[in-house]
């Protein structure tokens, strides 16, 4: 068996929230009576083959975090709070910068429901395939949109995966993508997956994540959330 490489967890917490219409932001707000980033911290602290978290948090959040999150529960693994940027590619950018050699998982703090079966399914690919990004077949039809909003194409829907996180690649790769990517004058890059793709043209293999893996964006989402927390306990 090949020796376990060092794993770095780079959880992502500064985004603004703006569809949750509430003022506290997303992954701060209560789900089973926890902070939604709560659940993602705590698999990560609590799997076997993640050895350090980074918590990349809104500018002037870091002392909340510390404080209301890290410390409160007793996430142990968490060895740097960081600020993030202006948009979500700023914020894995400063991320990486603080990353060792290894495997980085790049995940998404208001998915709360990422587990230890997933991360290490996500080990497994990413030890074989270099770049991986958890993800489900599609349910539903997908239909491709032209400006005007008529159909331009349906793609064979055994073929769509609606793509989560985390994203795990190897960390000189990834490290080596986002940095061509910053570069640029114009980025349209929206996961990591994708910057693997454009920049390196880097073929990213796609592991079973959950149907249950969602990001909460809506209000919608966290009452979904509140009947899957339930479920699971």
């Amino acid at each position: 068996m090949d020796e376990k490489k060092y794993c770095t967890a780079i959880v992502l917490a500064a985004g603004s929230g703006k569809r949750m219409g509430t003022k506290v932001h997303k992954q701060y707000l209560l789900l089973g009576g926890k902070p939604v980033l709560y659940y993602s911290l705590c698999a990560f602290d609590i799997s076997r083959l993640i050895d350090e978290i980074i918590l990349v948090c809104g500018a002037g959040e870091e002392e909340y975090c510390r404080r209301e999150i890290v410390e409160k529960y007793g996430i142990s693994k968490v060895c740097k709070i960081i600020a993030g940027g202006a948009e979500r590619y700023h914020s894995v950018w400063n991320g990486l910068q603080e990353t060792k050699e290894g495997y980085i998982y790049i995940h998404d703090g208001a998915r709360p429901f990422v587990d230890d079966k997933m991360i290490e399914r996500a080990y497994e690919c990413v030890s074989e395939y270099h770049a991986c990004a958890a993800g489900m077949p599609s349910k539903d039809t997908v239909k491709i949109a032209a400006s005007d909003n008529m159909v331009s194409e349906t793609p064979d829907r055994s073929s769509v995966w609606i793509v989560q996180t985390p994203q795990v690649f190897d960390a000189g790769l990834i490290k080596k993508a986002y940095a061509m990517l910053m570069s640029r004058d114009k980025i349209n890059v929206t996961d990591d997956a994708m910057a693997a793709e454009q920049m390196l043209g880097c073929p990213v293999r796609l592991f079973y994540g959950s149907y249950e893996n969602i990001k909460i964006t809506t209000p919608e989402d966290l009452e979904i959330a509140e009947v899957f927390l339930k479920r699971k306990s």
